[in-house]
């Protein structure tokens, strides 16, 4: 699993962003769970997260960030990279963010593309 900390805050809100190999749904939501074994990320407002496993299928929960994981579901199709599970973690400032927010999702998934 790979973690980058403090990716970005913006207004009160900070990010993060973890994702390693999945080979299905049942994979995918046992990262999951393993990742909210973290009392950190368990108390995180969302965990919003996307997959596309190698035979094709798009798998996304949006953890109530309407539309984030389709954010992330985009990115992983033009990086062409399946079989691999992004979470983005945002824990809540207090104030909206509007649609900075999915910037900000885009901003983590760049920088775990760019941890390699």
């Amino acid at each position: 699993m790979k973690q980058i900390m403090g990716v970005l805050n913006d207004r009160g809100s900070k990010y993060a962003v973890s994702g390693g190999v999945v080979c299905d749904r049942a994979e995918a939501k046992a990262f999951i769970k393993h990742l909210k074994k973290s009392k950190k990320f368990a108390k995180a407002t969302h965990n919003t997260w996307g997959v596309i496993l190698s035979d094709g299928t798009q798998v996304k929960n949006d953890d109530g960030e309407t539309g984030a994981g389709a954010v992330i579901l985009r990115m992983l199709e033009r990086q062409n990279v399946t079989d691999e599970i992004i979470v983005v973690t945002r824990w809540y400032g207090g104030v909206h963010l509007g649609g900075d927010r999915f910037r900000h999702v885009q901003t983590c998934v760049r920088a775990y593309f760019s941890e390699g």
